[in-house]
This record gives C-alpha cells, structure tokens and sequence, in this order.
C-alpha cells in the first residue's frame, strides 16, 4: 500500500495538553495537504477549528471533517455528562465523535450499560460518525471479545483501540481479533502508537478501516523534503 493510499484513512490527531490552536491550524493545513481523512482534536478547539476550515478552505472548494473526543481519556463520567459534551461538541462544528467507553462499568459487567451509553450518544450524533473507544491495553483477552459484542449491537459506526493516553496502542493482534468479532458489520480504528508506514500497513491489512496516528503525516513531509533535496 502506497503512502498516499494509507494518508487518505488517517485522523491526523493532536490531543496534546499543551497544543496552542496556532499547533492546531497547522495540523488542518497539513491534514488538507496530504488528504488526510479528518483532524482529531481536543473540544476546547473544535469551533475555532470549524471556523478555520471554512474560512481557509471550504471558499476554496476543499473541506476537512473535524473530530473530537468525549469522556476522555479516562471515561469514567456519567452518561449525562457524555452526552453534554456531545451535544456542545456538535453544536460547535464536529462532524465526528470517539468516545471512551466506561471501562470501569465493563470491568464490573455491566454490559447493559455501556450499550446504553454508545446508544444515547449515537442518537445525539445522528448521521455523524461515533467512534468507541474502549482502551485494549486495559483489558483482558475476554472483555475485549465482550466489548466487540456490545459495540456490534450498538448503533456505533466505529470500534476504537485506544486512546493513546493510556499504557499501550493498536496491535495487529487486537485488529484481526475486531475484525473477526465485527466481519464487515461495524468499522475499526486503530490508534495509538503507530509512527512507521509499515507499522501502519500492516494494520490496515488486518482490517483497519481508519488510524488515529500524528505521525504519519509528518512522515510523508519528510519524504516530500526528501525528494525535493
């Protein structure tokens, strides 16, 4: 698979604590430059960031979908407090939703729950795209089969690896088991970790659908750099 080929299912993502909203442009214009698929971003700047895109680009005839996330990284809040953080994320201009899962309520099997959760978001998302995250490297072998039911069952577009702010990322092994578990019924998002093309090849062919990644981008300027010395 060609880089460009692997660009195009990319979420170009700073979810860093100390990115300024200048760090921000700068990830929608390379997004925007290399096709990436969206720009994952912190809610604090997803009107400001909606705003840029139309200014800039939409004039322009170019677009790029912005993504936020809710409940994260830990997401241990209330369902009412998700869906707050939903409906303000979407008034301000996101066109798609990661969500952590309640860990702890999966660990305790409450299943029922968690479905409910990805469902009341999903409503509020409507036709926009709802990413589940539920943090493989906090799980057993066993909930992660779990949790691959319950986000079948959903109305979730998306089962997500990881948030990146926990002790581990994607794994080839954690996509094939998705993609067994999911067939073609729900899509899968790898993320966390993944700084190499091959590293993110390898993924893609063991059925992820998309990669929450910063530095594949940055790789593909570092190959125009090198092409053009």
């Amino acid at each position: 698979m060609n880089i460009d080929e692997i660009l195009c299912k990319v979420d170009h993502t700073n979810l860093s604590l100390s990115s300024s909203f200048d760090d921000i442009k700068k990830l929608i214009d390379d997004a925007v430059k290399y096709k990436a698929t969206s720009v994952c971003i912190p809610p604090c700047y997803v009107y400001q960031a909606r705003e840029y895109i139309d200014n800039e680009y939409c004039a322009n005839g170019e677009d790029m979908d912005v993504c936020t996330v809710i409940g994260f990284p830990n997401g241990y809040n209330t369902t009412n407090i998700k869906a707050d953080e939903t409906e303000q994320a979407i008034e301000n201009g996101a066109d798609e939703i990661d969500m952590v899962i309640n860990i702890n309520q999966l660990k305790s099997g409450n299943y029922d729950y968690i479905l409910d959760e990805i469902n009341c978001l999903k409503e509020i998302c409507e036709d926009r795209v709802l990413k589940v995250i539920v943090e493989t490297c906090l799980l057993t072998d066993d909930e992660k089969r779990k949790i691959c039911e319950i986000v079948k069952k959903s109305n979730a577009d998306f089962i997500k690896t990881s948030t990146g702010f926990s002790s581990g990322g994607a794994t080839v092994e954690d996509i094939k088991l998705f993609k067994s578990i999911m067939q073609d019924e729900k899509k899968i998002k790898a993320s966390g970790g993944i700084r190499t093309l091959e590293q993110a090849d390898e993924l893609i062919n063991a059925g992820a659908d998309r990669l929450g990644a910063s530095a594949l981008v940055k790789i593909a300027k570092s190959l125009e750099k090198g092409e053009e010395e």
